[in-house]
Protein backbone atom coordinates (compact mmCIF):
# COMPACT_ATOMS: atom_id res chain seq x y z
CA UNK A 1 0.00 0.00 0.00
CA UNK A 2 0.93 3.68 -0.93
CA UNK A 3 2.53 5.63 2.27
CA UNK A 4 0.51 8.66 3.12
CA UNK A 5 3.66 10.64 1.92
CA UNK A 6 2.99 9.33 -1.24
CA UNK A 7 -1.05 9.73 -1.37
CA UNK A 8 -0.29 13.38 -0.32
CA UNK A 9 2.61 14.11 -3.04
CA UNK A 10 0.70 11.90 -5.81
CA UNK A 11 -2.65 13.87 -5.28
CA UNK A 12 -1.19 16.77 -4.34
CA UNK A 13 -3.17 17.16 -0.88
CA UNK A 14 -3.06 19.88 1.27
CA UNK A 15 -3.57 19.77 4.78
CA UNK A 16 -7.13 21.08 5.75
CA UNK A 17 -7.28 23.56 8.11
CA UNK A 18 -9.95 23.60 11.47
CA UNK A 19 -11.01 20.13 10.53
CA UNK A 20 -8.33 18.22 10.09
CA UNK A 21 -6.73 15.69 7.81
CA UNK A 22 -5.37 16.42 4.01
CA UNK A 23 -7.18 16.92 0.78
CA UNK A 24 -7.59 18.68 -2.80
CA UNK A 25 -10.88 19.64 -4.57
CA UNK A 26 -11.38 17.55 -7.27
CA UNK A 27 -14.20 19.64 -8.96
CA UNK A 28 -16.18 22.00 -8.21
CA UNK A 29 -19.25 22.58 -11.00
CA UNK A 30 -18.73 25.51 -13.35
CA UNK A 31 -22.96 25.71 -13.32
CA UNK A 32 -24.22 27.86 -9.95
CA UNK A 33 -27.57 27.23 -8.57
CA UNK A 34 -29.27 31.14 -7.94
CA UNK A 35 -30.23 31.42 -4.17
CA UNK A 36 -33.92 31.76 -5.29
CA UNK A 37 -33.64 28.01 -7.06
CA UNK A 38 -32.16 26.73 -3.40
CA UNK A 39 -33.92 26.02 -0.12
CA UNK A 40 -34.48 28.53 2.32
CA UNK A 41 -31.32 27.39 4.34
CA UNK A 42 -28.92 28.58 1.27
CA UNK A 43 -28.66 32.24 1.79
CA UNK A 44 -26.93 32.58 -1.61
CA UNK A 45 -25.95 31.29 -4.54
CA UNK A 46 -23.95 27.98 -4.61
CA UNK A 47 -22.02 25.57 -7.30
CA UNK A 48 -24.33 22.70 -8.31
CA UNK A 49 -21.75 20.57 -6.91
CA UNK A 50 -18.08 19.92 -5.32
CA UNK A 51 -15.91 16.76 -4.54
CA UNK A 52 -12.42 16.30 -2.88
CA UNK A 53 -10.33 14.36 -1.98
CA UNK A 54 -9.87 13.55 1.88
CA UNK A 55 -6.67 11.81 3.55
CA UNK A 56 -6.64 10.59 6.90
CA UNK A 57 -3.33 9.38 8.28
CA UNK A 58 -1.74 7.82 11.82
CA UNK A 59 -0.69 11.28 12.95
CA UNK A 60 -2.33 12.33 16.44
CA UNK A 61 -4.22 15.30 14.56
CA UNK A 62 -5.22 13.89 11.85
CA UNK A 63 -8.80 12.98 12.27
CA UNK A 64 -12.46 14.73 11.05
CA UNK A 65 -13.44 17.64 13.73
CA UNK A 66 -17.14 17.35 14.37
CA UNK A 67 -18.73 19.55 12.15
CA UNK A 68 -21.96 20.02 10.37
CA UNK A 69 -23.32 20.93 7.03
CA UNK A 70 -26.48 22.26 5.00
CA UNK A 71 -26.30 19.90 2.73
CA UNK A 72 -26.17 16.07 2.46
CA UNK A 73 -22.16 14.90 2.19
CA UNK A 74 -21.48 11.50 0.63
CA UNK A 75 -18.37 9.77 1.29
CA UNK A 76 -16.92 7.34 -0.70
CA UNK A 77 -13.89 4.93 0.93
CA UNK A 78 -11.35 4.56 -1.93
CA UNK A 79 -8.37 2.44 -0.13
CA UNK A 80 -6.05 1.53 3.15
CA UNK A 81 -7.35 1.27 6.32
CA UNK A 82 -10.56 1.22 7.83
CA UNK A 83 -12.11 4.30 8.99
CA UNK A 84 -14.97 5.26 12.44
CA UNK A 85 -17.33 7.98 10.79
CA UNK A 86 -19.54 9.35 13.88
CA UNK A 87 -22.35 11.03 13.32
CA UNK A 88 -24.72 13.24 16.10
CA UNK A 89 -28.12 12.94 15.06
CA UNK A 90 -30.51 16.15 15.96
CA UNK A 91 -33.17 13.86 18.12
CA UNK A 92 -30.26 12.77 20.25
CA UNK A 93 -29.28 9.42 18.66
CA UNK A 94 -25.71 8.55 17.80
CA UNK A 95 -24.01 6.82 15.42
CA UNK A 96 -21.28 5.24 14.16
CA UNK A 97 -20.26 3.05 11.38
CA UNK A 98 -17.07 2.11 9.57
CA UNK A 99 -15.77 2.64 6.14
CA UNK A 100 -13.74 0.69 4.47
CA UNK A 101 -13.88 -2.25 2.13
CA UNK A 102 -14.77 -5.30 4.16
CA UNK A 103 -18.24 -5.45 2.67
CA UNK A 104 -18.76 -8.67 4.30
CA UNK A 105 -17.81 -7.47 7.58
CA UNK A 106 -20.23 -4.71 7.44
CA UNK A 107 -17.52 -1.75 6.18
CA UNK A 108 -19.34 0.30 3.79
CA UNK A 109 -17.83 2.08 0.91
CA UNK A 110 -20.24 4.95 0.27
CA UNK A 111 -22.20 6.26 3.09
CA UNK A 112 -24.34 9.98 2.83
CA UNK A 113 -24.59 11.90 6.09
CA UNK A 114 -27.94 13.85 6.02
CA UNK A 115 -27.51 17.68 6.29
CA UNK A 116 -27.64 19.24 9.99
CA UNK A 117 -26.03 15.89 11.56
CA UNK A 118 -22.97 16.28 13.03
CA UNK A 119 -19.85 14.87 11.78
CA UNK A 120 -16.62 13.69 12.38
CA UNK A 121 -14.23 10.96 11.35
CA UNK A 122 -10.78 9.10 12.18
CA UNK A 123 -8.82 6.08 11.69
CA UNK A 124 -10.12 2.57 13.05
CA UNK A 125 -7.22 1.98 16.04
CA UNK A 126 -4.08 0.60 14.35
CA UNK A 127 -4.69 2.49 11.18
CA UNK A 128 -1.93 3.96 9.03
CA UNK A 129 -3.56 5.92 6.20
CA UNK A 130 -6.95 5.85 4.55
CA UNK A 131 -8.03 7.61 1.46
CA UNK A 132 -11.73 9.17 1.07
CA UNK A 133 -13.73 11.32 -1.10
CA UNK A 134 -16.45 12.80 -0.79
CA UNK A 135 -19.57 14.88 -2.74
CA UNK A 136 -21.92 17.26 -2.35
CA UNK A 137 -24.67 18.88 -4.22
CA UNK A 138 -25.26 21.77 -4.24
CA UNK A 139 -21.49 21.91 -3.83
CA UNK A 140 -19.49 23.19 -0.55
CA UNK A 141 -19.00 26.79 0.61
CA UNK A 142 -16.75 27.45 3.33
CA UNK A 143 -18.87 29.50 4.87
CA UNK A 144 -21.43 26.68 5.23
CA UNK A 145 -19.26 25.10 8.00
CA UNK A 146 -20.06 25.01 11.44
CA UNK A 147 -17.21 23.57 13.52
CA UNK A 148 -18.46 21.88 16.99
CA UNK A 149 -17.83 22.87 20.08
CA UNK A 150 -16.74 19.94 22.70
CA UNK A 151 -18.73 21.67 25.82
CA UNK A 152 -21.92 21.99 23.76
CA UNK A 153 -22.06 19.10 22.24
CA UNK A 154 -20.94 17.19 25.19
CA UNK A 155 -23.94 18.72 27.38
CA UNK A 156 -25.98 17.80 24.39
CA UNK A 157 -24.49 14.29 24.10
CA UNK A 158 -23.87 13.59 27.40
CA UNK A 159 -23.20 9.37 26.55
CA UNK A 160 -20.53 10.28 23.34
CA UNK A 161 -18.45 12.39 25.81
CA UNK A 162 -15.57 10.17 24.75
CA UNK A 163 -16.42 10.29 21.21
CA UNK A 164 -16.60 13.52 21.04
CA UNK A 165 -13.44 14.75 23.07
CA UNK A 166 -11.73 12.65 20.60
CA UNK A 167 -13.00 14.02 17.54
CA UNK A 168 -13.20 17.80 18.73
CA UNK A 169 -10.59 20.06 18.88
CA UNK A 170 -11.79 23.09 21.66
Amino acid sequence: MLSAEEIIELLGLEPLPVEGGHFRETWRSADELPRHALAHRYGRAKPAGTAIYYLLTDAPDSFSALHRLPTDEVYHFYLGDPVELAMLHPDGRVECITLGSELLSGQRVQHVVARSVWQGSRLIRGGRVALLGTTMAPGFDPQDYEGGRREELTARYPGAAGLIAALTRE
